[in-house]
């Protein structure tokens, strides 16, 4: 692993690291900022999963959650979003490809090689973070944004007892029923359908839930809407009775302004289960 920056932060310092990925097979990059508790002993940890053409750099740069991570006391990771190199294939269209990993292991051609971001996240990542840095391995929590918030909940979802709280803003919420899911999802997956549903938020609140609660913040005004589908995932909720609330905030958008007006609330909830 290599030291990219480090810069004082809050108290604390925000760092940007690359390693070498053997679940992706290439050079991996992503932020953490550790709050001034971690010179003490392990804090800690919130994930914050990006969307669709992002890198590790924009939450860590736009969405102000430092400021309040650091009033709690808690870590922040930001992973990319793909692999990314030469020799690491691509689509010139904007929703696939580099900068769209979906988090799911792909199996097709020409993904199959290095397009495996659920393993990058549930197991190497995790691994790597717990043996390099003073964060705690069982008080973690996980958010994200968009395509980012769909992987948040799908990882939360599918690794009960691992994460105490899960939130999202404007996250792909049925991708198998989408244009934002349907793509992607046979492009890495292939035509089979029922290999999506492991990585359908709406089909897996249906089947297990979560074992916490879940916040999740979603515009009115997002130019998305449609692809996104929360609706979706608030009927599945509500049939299962899941703890939690999805609010739909008058007049938001898609964009980071959106997601840096309710952070603060986020790192608080997160917060709140973690010290529990």
């Amino acid at each position: 692993m290599r030291t990219i920056s480090e810069n004082r932060c809050f108290g604390g310092i925000q760092g940007v690291y690359a390693h070498a990925s053997d679940a992706c097979q290439c050079e991996m990059t992503f932020g953490l900022f550790l709050p001034a508790e971690a010179q003490d002993g392990p804090v800690p940890l919130l994930w914050y999963l990006s969307g669709l053409t992002c890198t590790h750099e924009n939450a860590m740069v736009k969405a102000g959650a430092q400021q309040f991570a650091a009033e709690h006391g808690i870590a922040l990771v930001f992973p990319d979003t793909s692999p990314r190199g030469e020799g690491v294939a691509n689509d010139e269209a904007y929703d696939l490809g580099q900068g769209a990993g979906f988090y799911v292991n792909a199996t097709e051609t020409p993904w199959a090689p290095h397009f495996r971001m659920w393993d990058y996240i549930a197991d190497e990542l995790p691994r790597i973070l717990t043996a390099n840095f003073e964060v705690e391995e069982d008080r973690q929590a996980i958010t994200g944004h968009s395509m980012g918030g769909h992987g948040a909940l799908t990882l939360a979802m599918r690794h009960p007892g691992r994460f105490r709280s899960v939130s999202a803003f404007a996250p792909i919420a049925n991708p198998s029923q989408s244009d934002w899911g349907r793509k992607q999802l046979s492009a890495y997956l292939g035509a089979d359908e029922s290999l999506w549903l492991p990585h359908d938020s709406t089909h897996l609140m249906l089947e297990t839930g979560f074992d916490g609660e879940i916040l999740i913040d979603q515009g009115t005004k997002d130019q998305f809407l449609e692809l996104l589908k929360p609706e979706s995932l608030a009927s599945a909720m509500a049939a299962r009775r899941q703890p939690g609330a999805i609010r739909f905030q008058e007049g938001y958008d898609h964009s980071y302004f959106f997601v840096a007006s309710f952070m603060e609330e986020h790192v608080a909830f997160h917060a709140e289960a973690l010290w529990s």
